[in-house]
């Protein structure tokens, strides 16, 4: 009789055994899902993938926030930094592991430090925000109680909704003006540059604890001594928050006045003019504020209140692929080539400018001392959403946006557009003449179907529906189609980033 142990071992060796195959198969299968093409994975995904690719090869980039970044960029961002978390500061995280993840974010907080030529004695800086809305709310919330004020240039003058845009109704917008009190500043109608005598009046009046410096369509330089002065005028405790998402890129390379000198906070995302991934990052002060009359050294206490109001009172694990994606984009920023390509970028931007003006365009304050242009279209009687809308069709990229006569954000009479995506595809000035060209005849086939749509017998009614029907006859139109083609050959004649 076969004993106890013998029988039992014999029972479950064919257990066993099937439990190994079906182990084996199971781990092959989850290999495969793992490692596979994204082609055999998702063939469905990988269409939508590659037509974007042909898009952008295809397409003129004017749109002023986009850019294209680096391959070593791209393969950060796809790289084992992905897989780890890392809650909380540096050496302070609430995961194990984090070894090598800290060491990335302290070197890409030193070299943010570095290229814009900051003393980590007066500076620091905190690359966890996710985006330039985030941080944003972050800096603001780092020296606000809900309910204090704050004043941002007005989105119609060409702020961003997160300065603490609200309608003129006092609906409120943006989650800033939402949780703060805020009071929009303007330009001066005549000039189209920020109206600074009218700011030093109001804010006096209103009297907030953050003045924001800063734009998302402003074609002008801001002038941040005079923004200082102001919000000194308001108050020693009025802060200066400077919002540079769209020039960081140009400041970095000493193209544009850093604005460092004379603010207390800084926020920038990433991907913009920098050229890096899609991220933020906020600078603050150190040392000593001011000093009483009594002779008293007040210090700056922001350190402590960013990292705090960015974990844990806004975000939670940072994006570490991320952040070491950015610490390589900074690294870039340090060269003669980049340094070489911001001032393309500025130079490109004027030309355009120049270029536009002498074929009828109209543009807000007259031109540009940065990398956009913001044209007003009310001389053509057409609006931004046709406008981009038919160049969109034409493969041209812009965004329609609000000028200072418009009295709606969703339906405006303005066209942004900006030089850094295709500078950055070796674009210069012969080729800026020929993008006026297409633009001057994008909005002159705007302007005819907009006349056949108004002389239609067949009225629509809604913003939405009278769009949609624009957009059906110029997809129908074989002149259209003929504009795309030639505009698909011009530009597909430039590499884009990794071509090399």
């Amino acid at each position: 009789m076969l004993s106890r142990s013998i029988f039992l071992k014999q029972a479950v060796k064919p257990i066993l055994s099937k439990r190994l195959q079906s182990n084996a198969a199971f781990a092959l299968c989850n290999q495969e899902l793992m490692s596979k093409p994204l082609k055999e994975i998702d063939p469905e995904l990988n269409n939508f993938l590659n037509l974007e690719k042909k898009r952008q090869r295809e397409s003129l980039t004017l749109i002023a926030s986009e850019n294209f970044t680096s391959s070593v960029v791209f393969s950060l961002l796809g790289s084992e930094f992905q897989n780890k978390y890392s809650e909380n500061r540096p050496n302070k995280r609430y995961y194990g592991g984090n070894e090598f993840i800290d060491q990335v974010e302290l070197l890409c907080e030193a070299r943010a430090l570095k290229a814009f030529n900051l003393n980590p004695e007066e500076w620091g800086v905190n690359v966890q925000p996710l985006a330039g809305s985030t941080a944003n709310l972050i800096a603001f919330s780092s020296v606000l109680e809900v309910g204090e004020r704050l004043m941002g240039l007005d989105l119609p003058s060409g702020g961003h909704l997160t300065h603490g845009y609200q309608l003129p109704n006092g609906k409120k917008i943006s989650g800033v003006s939402k949780y703060f009190t805020t009071m929009p500043y303007q330009l001066d109608p005549k000039t189209g540059l920020i109206d600074y005598e009218t700011l030093s009046k109001t804010s006096q009046l209103f009297r907030p604890k953050v003045l924001v410096a800063g734009a998302s369509a402003y074609a002008r330089l801001i002038d941040y001594k005079k923004m200082r002065e102001i919000a000194n005028k308001v108050s020693k405790d009025c802060y200066l928050v400077t919002d540079m998402a769209h020039i960081s890129g140009l400041v970095a390379a000493g193209t544009l006045p850093s604005p460092f000198e004379y603010s207390d906070i800084v926020t920038t995302t990433t991907h913009k003019s920098l050229r890096g991934p899609r991220g933020a990052m906020i600078f603050y002060r150190k040392g000593i504020r001011y000093t009483t009359k009594k002779g008293e050294a007040v210090k700056y206490d922001l350190e402590d209140r960013v990292n705090f109001s960015t974990f844990p009172q806004h975000q939670g694990g940072p994006f570490n692929h991320t952040i070491a994606a950015l610490a390589a984009a900074l690294q870039q920023t340090m060269t003669p080539a980049y340094k070489k390509y911001q001032e393309d970028v500025v130079a490109n931007a004027a030309y355009l400018a120049e270029q536009l003006k002498q074929r009828g365009f109209e543009l807000v304050s007259g031109g540009t001392d940065n990398h956009l242009v913001l044209i007003d279209l009310n001389n053509f009687e057409i609006d931004g959403a046709r406008v981009e809308a038919l160049l969109e069709k034409i493969n041209i990229s812009t965004n329609k946006n609000t000028v200072p006569t418009d009295k709606s954000a969703l339906y405006p009479m303005g066209l942004r557009i900006g030089t850094p995506a295709m500078t950055t595809r070796n674009f210069g000035k012969e080729e800026f003449a020929k993008v006026a060209e297409y633009l001057e005849k994008g909005v002159l086939l705007s302007k005819k179907f907009k006349k056949i749509q108004d002389e239609s017998p067949v009225k629509v009614k809604g913003h939405t529906a009278k769009l949609n029907e624009f957009k059906k006859l110029v997809s129908e139109s074989d002149e259209v189609k003929q504009l795309a083609e030639e505009v698909k050959q011009f530009v597909t004649q430039f590499p884009m980033p990794g071509d090399l």
